[in-house]
């Protein structure tokens, strides 16, 4: 069986900690797969709320998930702190991928990798990746 692959681009723009708590665990008593889906969605909101955004309003305009990739590579247990690195990367007219890399006293939890479309909800309707958008997170690339 084939499994994905992801790379986790460089330079990382963003970090944060988050503990994992009891009710995190699965009944292998290790951090379960849905629950790191949901950390990796809080990891996305305190990045965009770190550049003054919600997901609900990027310059005026929405995110929608439209897909999402994770390769588990080992498990994590309560109390650990995870470290959530964010990388943001293949911008197109109105998409881009979010990449994540986990991991807990440096040891390699998961990368994951989200795509994101930029969506307008009172329309209902794909629109644009928001240029000052595109230009903040490039200047977090080149460190400004």
């Amino acid at each position: 069986m084939s499994r994905i692959e992801i790379d986790f681009p460089s330079p990382a723009i963003f970090s944060t900690s988050i503990q994992i708590r009891i009710t995190d665990l699965n009944y292998g008593a290790h951090l379960g797969n849905d629950t790191l889906l949901s950390l990796l969605h809080e990891a996305r909101m305190r990045l965009l709320i770190s550049l003054g955004y919600s997901e609900k309003n990027i310059e005026g305009i929405g995110i929608i998930m439209a897909d999402v990739a994770i390769m588990y590579k080992s498990e994590s247990f309560y109390g650990d702190n995870l470290l959530i690195e964010i990388a943001a990367e293949d911008f197109t007219r109105v998409a881009f991928d979010i990449f994540y890399k986990v991991t807990c006293n440096q040891k390699l939890v998961a990368i994951a990798k989200t795509g994101i479309v930029c969506f307008n909800y009172s329309d209902k309707k794909v629109v644009s990746v928001p240029e000052v958008f595109v230009k903040k997170i490039n200047d977090l690339k080149s460190g400004k």
